[in-house]
């Protein structure tokens, strides 16, 4: 007999007589549901995630090679157009895709939005249900069912009391009746792949909130300054720029300690927090990878510059001029600036710096080197007379604000006990006692040569070895 088709509770053999529009209506509603269960089953399948999880950690490898957030002229000048990066990365290639900015951009979110679906999806379709299906148990009341486990025995000489005396001290939950039992434990680990996909979805929202309400800053601020944030390189369509501009940040000094080959070893930024009532929080030193962090917002030491020169001509006042950087031809860095020697500026020297050790180098109208001097060592020029004071050096700080990090955090706890229960075995016991015959068999998910020694050791504390009549079987 061929079944009809249904809409809700009505067949659709005829009784929309003379009403072709609720006809028509029920065969979309019919040709909706079967689509709708069709996309949930390929939603739901292993395969489309696995899939979703590689090309997520492939652009998110491609964001952590090529730097984010970076002006526009930072990609011009490490991806030009000629000659391009094996043929074809140039700057226009990276901004057109978004690769300047992956983790923000609209196609990565909507690879983290289907990944994420995708788990919720297998979650209430495939965990769920099997977590139901272990809880819904039944006794074993046919010696025949116990063919189908994977271990099963009969035992004669014991009663079903000895049994259950015995496994309970194993950590089994037991039930009985009259003459079935049925012994579980290790629930917990049907929870585990539940707890790990709740764990990954909630690491994916932390990130997609981050995303949308954090910002990145970048800073350089000389030595004595303060500053409020403003130069901003991306900001999240929800941050809260209010909060991040309720504050100064004064760099009291900035350092660096060098090796004994000249060599950069460490750079050092004091920093003290100014709140908008005019109260100075006590200072803090930080450096690269101790970051200082104030009200949400996260202030790190990535690099630094020379921001300016003091100076003093005969018995003149302090005098302060900035400095520029220059690029070498092999690639390293220095700085640079012009001091006037005469009132009209027709006459100066060029003063270059490398680092803040307090060596400068002097340079005449020519071009040809003079002398170098160090700090606070007078040297007569032109018959001035010149003294370098102080070499000031700017920190360069990146101040982030990423509300989702507490999320993620959360999310990585709760994956990792997630896959720690996961390995939690879920074991089973079946026992039935007919006249003076008890059968007795088990099954496992995983940790099945545990499990076989633990019945054997069942058996042991049940001293019956001598009354089996069939064999343990190997799981």
């Amino acid at each position: 007999m061929v079944k009809p088709i249904l809409c809700g509770n009505r067949p659709l053999d005829g009784v929309y007589n003379g009403k072709p529009v609720q006809l028509v209506f029920c065969l979309v509603m019919v040709t909706l549901r079967l689509l709708s269960r069709r996309l949930v089953t390929i939603i739901a399948d292993l395969r489309l995630a696995i899939l979703l999880l590689l090309l997520i950690a492939l652009f998110s490898v491609t964001g952590t090679i090529i730097e984010q957030n970076q002006p526009l002229s930072f990609y011009q000048q490490n991806y030009p157009e000629k000659p391009a990066l094996f043929g074809f990365i140039t700057w226009k290639f990276l901004v057109f895709l978004g690769l300047d900015h992956v983790y923000t951009t609209w196609w990565y979110l909507a690879l983290l939005f289907l990944f994420g679906t995708s788990l919720t999806t297998c979650t209430f379709k495939r965990q769920i249900p099997a977590l139901k299906a272990a809880r819904i148990w039944q006794y074993y009341d046919n010696p025949r069912q116990f063919n189908k486990l994977a271990f099963s025995l009969q035992l004669q000489g014991v009663s079903l009391g000895e049994v259950e005396s015995v496994v309970g001290r194993y950590g089994y939950k037991i039930y009985r009746n009259d003459h079935c039992l049925y012994a579980q434990k290790g629930m917990v680990g049907r929870m585990g792949p539940i707890l790990v996909h709740l764990g990954i979805i909630i690491v994916l929202i932390g990130a997609m909130w981050g995303a949308f309400s954090g910002f990145l800053a970048q800073e350089m601020i000389p030595s004595s300054q303060t500053f409020t944030i403003n130069n901003f390189l991306h900001v999240g369509r929800f941050a809260n720029l209010d909060k991040a501009k309720s504050f100064q940040v004064k760099v009291n000094k900035f350092w660096i300690d060098y090796r004994p080959d000249g060599t950069v070893d460490q750079f050092y930024s004091r920093l003290s927090i100014i709140t908008k009532d005019g109260n100075v929080l006590p200072e803090k030193t930080i450096y690269v990878n101790h970051p200082l962090r104030y009200n949400g917002i996260t202030f790190y030491q990535t690099s630094w510059t020379i921001a300016g020169i003091k100076f003093q001509i005969n018995n003149s006042p302090i005098l302060q001029l900035p400095m520029a950087e220059l690029t070498t031809e092999n690639g390293g860095k220095i700085w640079g600036t012009w001091i006037p020697t005469s009132p009209d500026l027709s006459k100066g020297i060029s003063l270059i710096a490398k680092d803040l050790q307090g060596t400068v180098f002097l340079y005449g109208m020519d071009g040809n080197f003079l002398q170098a001097t160090r700090l606070n060592t007078p040297i007569q020029l032109d018959g001035l007379t010149l003294k370098i004071v102080d070499i000031i050096g700017a920190t360069g700080l990146q101040i982030k604000s990423d509300p989702g990090v507490p999320i993620v955090y959360f999310g990585f706890a709760v994956l990792m006990v997630g896959v720690v229960v996961s390995y939690v075995s879920f074991s089973q016991i079946w026992v039935l006692q007919q006249d003076d015959m008890v059968y007795f068999g088990g099954k496992t998910n995983r940790g099945h040569v545990v499990f076989e020694r633990e019945i054997n050791r069942i058996l042991g504390d049940l001293s019956i070895s001598r009354n089996l009549k069939t064999p343990v079987e190997n799981i």
